[in-house]
């Protein structure tokens, strides 16, 4: 958990763009009332094409257009976002550009991390536009949880290995998670350069699943901060390709899993996933 470089105290947000509509407008108004703060965002932009986030640079002087020279993914992107930063930036936050931020919500954050000096991400509470209550914070995939929840949650949404996976009985208390969702993080910049951030090679899904595991492992926590709250309006590029990112998630879990049961003797595991995966996805397509 050590790292030889030096780091401000500054706050800055990432955020991957790809075409996100008239939501990053309201992403940077509400941002204003999320933190009292100086806060610089960066808009990793992975080529979009409605010129929102070229516009919402021109439009604020905080606010930075940096393209990442092509569809990088969202840790990808987020990862180029993070390297255009100063060491001076000591707190980075990671999120989706189709949000709206909560009173004072990365004040919280920030607040905590100050509760959980070996905290490496912290992670809101976050509700949809319905005021339902996403389970952002949960415990990470195992081939039993994972294949429980895989076959029952369409059919029997209150099953023992989702509510498990979800922590849904677990209420709004501040405590440590296997991974929180990158749809909102805030991370000591130690922390996210000591694992060299997201995994390139997830596109798109899991890449904060795998991000939450590698922490815990290098020595951090995970911990999910409710007293934060902000609202996820649900994100225009991703809907324009459901068929495919479909394909994504089934990919980035074979990803996830076949990465953490290697060897000779986990290769029918292995092929088991595999198979079992990508006959879900097909069902699920139709």
């Amino acid at each position: 958990m050590t790292n030889a470089r030096t780091y401000g105290d500054q706050l800055a947000v990432v955020t991957v763009t790809y075409s996100p509509g008239e939501t990053l407008q309201r992403f940077i108004d509400t941002l204003d009332k999320a933190t009292q703060r100086p806060v610089r965002v960066i808009l990793a932009d992975n080529g979009s094409q409605d010129g929102a986030p070229q516009r919402a640079a021109e439009q604020h002087d905080h606010v930075d257009f940096v393209p990442t020279g092509g569809n990088l993914g969202y840790g990808g992107g987020a990862n180029r976002g993070v390297a255009s930063l100063g060491s001076e930036y000591g707190w980075i936050v990671i999120a989706n550009p189709d949000l709206e931020w909560g009173s004072g919500s990365l004040d919280e954050l920030i607040a905590a991390a100050g509760r959980w000096p070996r905290g490496g991400a912290f992670g809101p509470l976050i509700t949809e536009p319905t005021g339902e209550v996403y389970p952002s914070a949960r415990l990470l995939p195992s081939i039993g949880r994972g294949v429980g929840h895989a076959l029952f949650v369409k059919i029997w949404p209150g099953n023992p290995w989702s509510r498990a996976y979800r922590q849904s009985e677990t209420g709004r208390s501040e405590r440590t998670a296997g991974w929180l969702s990158g749809s909102c993080l805030l991370m000591r910049r130690e922390a996210f350069d000591s694992i060299d951030g997201f995994d390139p090679r997830y596109f798109m899904y899991f890449e904060d699943v795998d991000l939450g595991d590698r922490l815990g492992r290098a020595g951090w926590l995970n911990v999910y901060v409710p007293s934060a709250e902000i609202m996820h309006i649900g994100g225009a590029s991703t809907s324009k390709a459901s068929k495919r990112m479909l394909a994504e998630h089934h990919r980035s879990a074979y990803r996830y899993l076949a990465d953490r049961y290697r060897g000779l003797k986990w290769a029918p595991l292995r092929l088991a996933l595999k198979l079992g995966l990508a006959a879900r996805a097909k069902i699920q397509a139709r």
